[in-house]
């Protein structure tokens, strides 16, 4: 007779905490991505691939297999839910994103902004270790 150790926060199978997540909206559910977008994230995966195997081919079938169980290592480490964000070293080092310039790098991000609300921390931590369900915080959804 083990008790459920999860809070539910669903009713009709649709995630109706408006308090803690804001309201939802209709737009996003409806609207995909936009055809550009899904084509640079489908010639990133091709990329991806493409480099696996030619890694397979060069190194062995071991070598890609390493590889990916570290981006999974790397992939899992990250702070807890604060104000100051994860920032992912080992794992940018690893896929060569280090090298990459984009606009988030120098552009304003969204934890540097002062209207920011911060996050709840009791709320995190029970995302994380599975006790309540939803994003760590409303401004990531």
């Amino acid at each position: 007779m083990e008790a459920s150790k999860k809070i539910e926060h669903e009713i009709g199978g649709l995630n109706n905490d408006a308090l803690r997540f804001g309201l939802q909206g209709v737009k996003s559910d409806i609207v995909g991505s936009h055809p550009l977008e899904s084509a640079f994230q489908s010639a990133i995966v091709r990329e991806e691939d493409m480099k696996r195997k030619m890694l397979a081919n060069t190194y062995g079938s071991a070598f890609p297999l390493k590889q990916e169980f570290d981006r999974k290592i790397l992939s899992r480490f990250q702070r807890p839910p604060g104000l100051i964000p994860s920032s992912m070293l080992g794992l940018e080092s690893l896929t060569g994103a280090l090298e990459d310039f984009g606009v988030e790098d120098y552009l304003q991000g969204v934890h540097d902004t002062e209207t920011i609300r911060a996050p709840d921390m009791h709320h995190g931590m029970e995302v994380r270790v599975g006790l309540s369900k939803g994003p760590v915080h409303p401004s990531f959804m």
